[in-house]
């Protein structure tokens, strides 16, 4: 499969990436920003997001209803996001509107007028009152919290009320000046795209513009003790996260990380989802998650559940996490999990827009950008003691925190207890 890239880096730090992908008319375009919540002081919690929603209030050269009217008339979609460490606005378009699209783009990017603050800014706190409302999104922030203590990557990236409802202009301003300098920027494109073309489109359109300095990564967690935090809410089901630190995004372990994931609760024939839903019909939703950070990670595994059967779920989650850290694969579920991985990557890259994540994630991670080849040829690597080492590391049920949102924190904390008493040990070498 191609995937050959090109690289440059401009005179003033900004860093373009790109990968021709034949036989395609479109192009995936991307500005990566090296700006998240994790680099986020209390005081700035949510400046990250709040910014990201306020590229999109126009420029000098482009208003806010003309951006839209701009990408409709494409065919196109401009949109963004914001995570604990980056920042993000992609489209995707025909490869004759890629100018006009990288014009537009570039100058919501380097000059946003900040205007229409007030109307963003409720936009932004009706956004935070729906993720307060919803407890199956409360609930992984809630386990960051447990995971992380009072670190910055154990808050929602979607920052708090108080301070998007006090942000200014100027202190936007002020933000959007130190995070939004090009050392601290990515271009990333893949597609119908002319690598040369795109670099003599940033000089002509200013993202040569110099200054800034690349914004450090947060200083790392040093508490990262096991914690239960529980949010009372009136619900239908109990959602409960368990969870630790992982391991950092450079860590050669992540490719066993990944297929370990797999075989606890990534895919339908996971132990999780086949021991609780499948056999037993105890949730809807289960399955296991990880993430990579600068100098850590976090891992983790959701269940919801009814009240009547949070007590039986959390014994049998407690059984397959024992279980899992005794012996966390045959050898038959390796290989199953290394295949849906392989098979997972080589689909996913026949998109553009995902070739074009994968470059501007890297290269703003500092991260080499392997071919497929190369990546296949690391997962093909993992073995049986690779999984038990990082099982043990990472999944020992007593050392996770828990996380639960639900009507009854007795009755979550009481529900906790066969994960850290061992009392699932038995039952679990029975089964």
């Amino acid at each position: 499969m191609h995937d050959q890239h090109q690289i440059t880096t401009l005179p003033s730090g900004v860093r373009i990436v790109t990968e021709h992908v034949p036989a395609v008319r479109s192009v995936a375009l991307g500005f990566w920003i090296g700006t998240g919540s994790a680099a986020e002081s209390e005081a700035e919690a949510g400046l990250s997001h709040l910014l990201e929603h306020m590229l999109f209030r126009g420029t000098a050269r482009f208003g806010s209803e003309e951006i839209d009217q701009i990408f409709d008339a494409m065919g196109a979609e401009i949109n963004a996001g914001t995570g604990k460490e980056n920042t993000s606005v992609f489209t995707r378009v025909l490869d004759r509107h890629l100018e006009r699209a990288f014009d537009v783009m570039n100058d919501m990017v380097w000059r946003p007028l900040f205007g229409e603050l007030e109307a963003e800014r409720e936009v932004v706190l009706e956004e935070i009152a729906m993720y307060e409302d919803d407890p199956q999104d409360r609930v992984f922030d809630v386990l960051g919290e447990a995971v992380f203590g009072e670190h910055p990557l154990g808050r929602a990236v979607i920052g708090r009320a108080e301070v998007v409802g006090d942000a200014s202009v100027a202190a936007l301003s002020a933000f959007h000046a130190t995070r939004y300098v090009p050392a601290n920027i990515v271009i990333a494109a893949a597609g119908s795209i002319d690598h040369d073309a795109l670099v003599e489109l940033a000089q002509r359109t200013g993202s040569e513009r110099s200054g800034g300095e690349l914004v450090p990564p947060p200083v790392s967690p040093s508490d990262l003790s096991r914690r239960v935090r529980f949010l009372t809410k009136d619900t239908e089901q109990y959602h409960v996260c368990l969870g630790g630190p992982g391991i950092a995004r450079d860590d050669e372990r992540r490719y066993a990380l990944r297929v370990l994931d797999n075989i606890l609760g990534g895919t339908s024939s996971s132990r999780l989802f086949q021991a609780v839903r499948e056999r037993r019909g105890l949730a809807y939703s289960v399955f296991s998650f990880q993430s990579l950070y600068a100098d850590t990670g976090q891992v983790g595994l959701y269940v919801g559940t009814r009240p009547e059967n949070l007590q039986e779920a959390m014994v049998i989650v407690a059984e397959e996490l024992q279980r899992f850290v005794e012996a966390p694969a045959t050898e038959a579920e390796l290989v199953r999990s290394r295949e849906n991985l392989k098979g997972r990557i080589v689909l996913s890259l026949e998109s553009t827009s995902a070739r074009m994540s994968r470059l501007g994630n890297s290269i703003l991670s500092g991260l080499p950008i392997l071919s497929i080849d190369e990546v296949i040829e690391r997962i093909d690597a993992v073995t049986l003691d690779d999984l038990r080492e990082l099982a043990v590391e990472l999944f020992t049920p007593p050392t996770l925190s828990a996380a639960g949102v639900g009507s009854d924190e007795a009755a979550f904390r009481a529900a906790l207890e066969p994960l850290a008493s061992g009392e699932a040990v038995a039952s679990a070498q029975e089964a």
